[in-house]
């Protein structure tokens, strides 16, 4: 996983947990409000994200850092008990579906301790690690199986799948079955295939 030093950031800034405690806010009154109320959910999701579009069903309980950095397309359905740390952005396409589980992380450590803990902090101010955050995309009618976990800096090319349980650690190509951990591309196909009209093959 590469970055640079621009890609970290604090923490522990006042700006950051206040827009994490209203995130929290937010999921909590989505998870409350009744299945049938969608004006009532279609409005908190709303405020909850940089940008939804049209007929995009969202499952609870549904967990995100700041949720103004996730933008969903149309036509999406993400199922029960995903987690979303959007750090960084996180963009889903269009005619996505996102299995229960799934869990996209924008966010990261150093792997040397030397280089994650900062060990001048004594007073609780600010954070005694370093976290750095790169965006993940998730292209067009890709289909995301249960329990995935995507990294950060991650692509996902439009009209691929990726199987259920995967550690997803690298962009994966278009018009791919990828599967495993970590998640490796086992098949390749023309997306004209089966002889359907497909939105934006």
């Amino acid at each position: 996983m590469y970055y640079t030093k621009e890609d970290f950031w604090e923490t522990a800034e006042p700006e950051t947990l206040s827009i994490i405690a209203r995130a929290r806010e937010l999921t909590r009154a989505y998870y409350l409000t009744d299945y049938n109320d969608k004006q009532k959910r279609k409005q908190i999701l709303s405020e909850l994200f940089g940008s939804i579009g049209e007929n995009v069903t969202i499952d609870t309980p549904l967990h995100c850092d700041r949720g103004k950095n996730i933008h969903i397309g149309n036509n999406v359905i993400i199922n029960m008990n995903c987690t979303f740390v959007d750090n960084k952005e996180i963009t889903i396409g269009n005619y996505v579906l996102i299995a229960s589980n799934v869990q996209i992380y924008t966010s990261s450590h150093p792997v040397l301790p030397q280089e994650r803990l900062i060990f001048k902090n004594t007073k609780g101010t600010e954070s005694f690690f370093k976290t750095f955050a790169l965006p993940v995309k998730i292209q067009d009618n890709v289909w995301i199986g249960g329990g995935c976990i995507i990294l950060p800096g991650v692509t996902i090319g439009k009209n691929s799948v990726i199987g259920a349980g995967s550690v997803v650690t690298r962009s994966i190509p278009e018009n791919s079955v990828a599967v495993g951990n970590p998640c490796r591309v086992i098949r390749q196909f023309d997306c004209h295939d089966t002889g359907y009209p497909i939105q934006n093959c």
